[in-house]
């Protein structure tokens, strides 16, 4: 759907909220959500899917005849992809997810195999004059690599770089700008936006450079200016606000390196601001303890009162040290929904998205906007509600707030 007095922002949102085993039950929620989601928000003009297909998925949809007549459904009714969630291969729903949302990482060849079919089916249905994102992991979980390894830093690269090769090429032949956008996630190996820029800075480009100028038979110069058109970032507004990142800052250094947005998740966190008695932050944990699920990896961190950080990488390995006098605030990575900006005692990151619409409408460091938002199936029974409505308040936020 296209937002602006220009319609040059498309908001979406992304259909890894809805579970499935199959291209077939990926189809039924389109069906079941996506062409109610039109006629509330956008029946007379076409309206934006962010697809998400697991790596099994993604075999199904290329197979027989199931991509043109994908294709033919979406004319059909409305609907365009302009972006697909390539982060999670595997199940995202209904059963432990945790570190392994990362596998198989960019180590892994399923993984640069599975971004391939991704490229491929994104090319045939994204729509002509429009550049379309792929959002991937951060490479890999930080806890699985040796950081001082270049060997594995230089197999992530050249793996990096193939896929841009390929996309390269379909741009050439095909006429369709699709980009691959990393999205810095806490404690992946690209835990922060900062870390992501320096990974462009001091791998991806000396690196990765010369390896993509002689794939391609090109100059270097031209080698550079593709990997920055094609290898992007996935701006996920609740990570940012975990990490206690300043968004204005993170863009301008994104800036420097000449290193372009290709997407902003529209999300938001848990926030708490930790009370000085004792006995209060007890209660708080309790509260707290409805968030500590078993599917997803909620990571924590601690800001101090002395203005140094803390890092618990889920919550029930942060609930024990609550108690820390040092410690004055904590920020959990719980996608809670965007409408929502205190729920009982606790906050939401709210202002920080707020900040960051803010700054999009500014700047237009990008067209593409997607409502992530995936936890509904563990939330707090106080905050579920039924889950076309629930989609519904969130696209009636954002088109407020922008």
């Amino acid at each position: 759907m296209r937002l602006g007095p220009d319609g040059f922002f498309q908001l979406t949102y992304c259909t890894n909220i809805h579970p499935s085993n199959g291209w077939n039950s990926v189809l039924a929620n389109l069906r079941r959500y996506a062409l109610p989601l039109r006629a509330r928000f956008a029946p007379e003009v076409p309206f934006g899917i962010g697809l998400r297909l697991s790596g099994e998925e993604s075999r199904e949809l290329l197979e027989g005849s199931n991509l043109p007549e994908f294709k033919s459904f979406l004319d059909e009714h409305g609907l365009y992809v302009f972006t697909l969630n390539g982060f999670p291969h595997g199940p995202f729903h209904q059963q432990p997810v945790k570190a392994d949302v990362h596998a198989p990482d960019w180590r892994d060849e399923e993984r640069v195999r599975y971004t391939l079919r991704l490229v491929e089916i994104l090319a045939t249905v994204l729509p002509a004059e429009m550049d379309g994102g792929i959002s991937t992991s951060p490479l890999s979980y930080g806890a699985w690599i040796d950081p001082d390894d270049p060997a594995t830093w230089d197999l992530l690269v050249r793996n990096v770089v193939r896929v841009a090769a390929v996309m390269a090429r379909v741009r050439q032949d095909r006429g369709k700008l699709v980009h691959l956008d990393i999205e810095p996630e806490p404690d992946g190996l690209l835990g922060t936006c900062a870390a992501l820029a320096d990974f462009f800075e001091a791998r991806l480009l000396p690196v990765g450079g010369p390896l993509l100028a002689a794939e391609l038979d090109v100059p270097l110069s031209e080698a550079h200016a593709c990997l920055l058109d094609h290898i992007r970032v996935c701006f996920d507004a609740c990570h940012v606000a975990v990490g206690y990142e300043n968004p204005a800052l993170v863009l301008d250094r994104f800036a420097e390196v000449g290193i372009q947005v290709g997407k902003v998740q529209v999300s938001s966190a848990v926030k708490v601001a930790l009370p000085d008695d004792r006995n209060a932050r007890e209660e708080m944990a309790a509260r707290l303890a409805v968030f500590a699920e078993s599917t997803y990896l909620h990571q924590v961190v601690q800001r101090n009162h002395n203005g140094s950080f803390a890092h618990f990488p889920d919550l029930p390995d942060a609930l024990p040290a609550i108690a820390d006098s040092c410690a004055a605030e904590w920020r959990i990575h719980f996608h809670v929904p965007i409408f929502v900006e205190r729920y009982e005692t606790l906050a939401s990151t709210q202002d920080d998205l707020r900040r960051v619409l803010a700054l999009l409408r500014e700047r237009r460091f990008t067209s593409h906007l997607e409502i992530e938002t995936y936890t509904w199936d563990v939330l707090p029974i106080a905050l579920k509600a039924d889950l076309l409505d629930s989609i519904g308040r969130e696209y009636a936020w954002a088109l407020d707030v922008f």
